[in-house]
């Protein structure tokens, strides 16, 4: 099967990092649903995660603005953290095999549009992980491994969002 068509970063990505993401993501993937929604939520706080590192960020969900249902029980919370979570981690594991990140155009767009001026979403992301594993597998390189997966989906992001020239 051919990866989508889009835009791509071509990227260096190490077989030590690619083993450490594909490892931690088969155990990960088994309860993605329930991770995805703590990259969102801090289930210790009962808030959301993102919203306690940049409270602002809530602005950027229309479907939080004038929602009286908690977070942890709004399902428009949940999908969006799922696709989030999901296409971040799905991107991290393709990125070696594929030799880059390659995203759908129209998916960079819109979070380019959307996400690109919070920094928060890789802090969470690598907590969430490091929350998501056994704590004997977590490690500096792991974080390392998954931080730079991180970095390079960012930076196609950053790329797509870039007037053509």
């Amino acid at each position: 099967m051919a990866p989508p068509e889009g835009n791509s970063a071509m990227v260096s990505f190490s077989e030590e990092q690619e083993a450490l993401v594909l490892k931690s993501w088969a155990i990960m993937k088994k309860d993605s649903a329930n991770h995805a929604l703590r990259f969102f939520l801090n289930p210790a706080a009962g808030s959301c995660r993102i919203f306690e590192i940049a409270p602002s960020a809530k602005q950027m969900f229309s479907f939080l603005r004038d929602s009286n249902v908690p977070l942890e029980k709004n399902p428009k919370l949940k999908t969006h953290a799922m696709s989030v979570f999901l296409m971040t981690c799905e991107a991290a594991a393709q990125l070696r095999k594929a030799g880059k990140i390659t995203v759908r155009e129209t998916t960079l767009k819109r979070l380019g549009a959307s996400h690109l001026k919070y920094g928060v979403v890789r802090f969470a992301l690598l907590e969430t992980i490091k929350e998501a594993v056994p704590a004997d597998m977590w490690s500096p390189e792991m974080n390392n491994a998954w931080a730079e997966a991180y970095n390079q989906l960012f930076a196609a992001i950053k790329m797509e969002m870039k007037p053509a020239a």
